[in-house]
């Protein structure tokens, strides 16, 4: 690929293939889309969970059903609700709704380019600010947009759908170490009978620390339901601990700490007594069933005086460490692969500010 460092006056991307040096055109989807329009809407009786043809909505497939309304390759621009903008793609016969935009260019453009195109474009920031967003076709239409020719669109397009090719296949990847961790684990805590209660293993204490309360840089991170939230100059968990969130949309996902922090209001802290692996428990609580547990309607909590009386299967020490060890091994090849997927991430990220205008 070529970088062009002094091309401020020329309407060019920063970075391009080498061999093509022609400027982009400036022109609109209205000028170079053979079809640029919403689906038809499909009742909802008729969208099951298999079928002959996908059905895809505002946020990509919603089912399946016995007709199709588009056959070929689509992109499909979500156009209603806190999503629009989102951008699908379909392929082959489909039913496209009326919550999506099918897009396909036309003869002299590739529509594989449009795709990666809308995705840089954040079409979402053109939604109306009502109280169901929602993005106008026309509107859409007349946007300016700037391309190259034919050739270098199939080269940008190509190379781009290799790297999402490759992106699906490290997804693939992590979803099987998961399930591997998830398939152990639950051989472990189910195959055995249960010998203890939650509360001989743990003890459990609560943070009252406020988000508004925790600083965007300091020496020691903050954990929130959603991972680290911020950062302070102290700490209130010293070595490890599992923290599980007891309220909200994710109460009962659990988290494995080691080293200096602190866990917001939303988090419990648990730490083993002694005799426990808390590593041990951390795996076997990923599994275990809270959902007994759970109390409130429109937030939903759970309470250790609860959950703490069930009974798990807990070996000797020697062999929670042995199981321990087990799924910690995976587990660490695991965040190494997640690493791997967030950094091909950031190189779609990284091309697409870059060989785009």
């Amino acid at each position: 690929m070529a970088n062009t460092n002094n091309n401020k006056s020329l309407n060019v991307p920063i970075l391009r293939f080498p061999g093509f040096t022609g400027e982009w055109k400036e022109t609109t989807a209205a000028e170079t889309c053979s079809e640029f329009k919403s689906g038809k809407g499909l009742k909802a009786e008729n969208i099951l969970s298999e079928g002959l043809y996908p059905v895809y909505g505002g946020n990509g497939l919603r089912g399946y059903t016995s007709t199709f309304n588009h056959d070929g390759f689509f992109v499909l621009i979500g156009r209603q609700g806190a999503l629009c903008g989102n951008i699908n793609i379909a392929e082959g016969k489909s039913y496209i709704t009326e919550h999506a935009i099918a897009v396909q260019a036309n003869t002299e453009n590739v529509t594989g380019f449009f795709q990666y195109l809308l995705l840089n474009m954040n079409l979402g920031q053109y939604s109306d600010q009502s109280a169901q967003p929602g993005l106008a076709v026309n509107k859409l239409l007349k946007l300016r947009i700037n391309l190259p020719s034919k050739e270098e669109q199939q080269k940008i397009a190509t190379m781009l759908s290799l790297l999402d090719a490759r992106i699906a296949t490290q997804n693939k990847i992590i979803e099987k170490y998961e399930s591997l961790i998830k398939g152990i684990a639950q051989s472990i805590a189910h195959s055995n009978k249960f010998n203890v209660r939650i509360a001989e293993c743990l003890e459990c204490s609560s943070s009252t620390l406020q988000e508004s309360e925790i600083w965007e840089s300091g020496y020691y991170p903050v954990y929130g339901a959603n991972g680290i939230v911020g950062y302070l100059d102290n700490y209130n968990t010293q070595s490890e601990a599992i923290y599980i969130i007891k309220d909200g949309s994710g109460v009962g996902t659990v988290s494995y700490v080691t080293g200096k922090c602190s866990a917001t209001g939303t988090l419990s802290i648990l730490q083993a007594k002694e005799g426990y692996s808390l590593q041990y428990l951390y795996y076997l609580l990923k599994v275990f069933n809270f959902e007994p547990y759970k109390t409130g309607v429109a937030i939903p909590h759970i309470y250790f005086k609860d959950y703490g009386k069930a009974k798990i299967f807990c070996p000797s020490y020697s062999e929670q460490l042995r199981y321990a060890k087990l799924l910690s091994v995976i587990d660490n090849k695991l965040l190494a692969e997640q690493n791997i997927l967030t950094n091909f991430g950031l190189q779609k990220q990284y091309l697409l500010r870059q060989m785009f205008i």
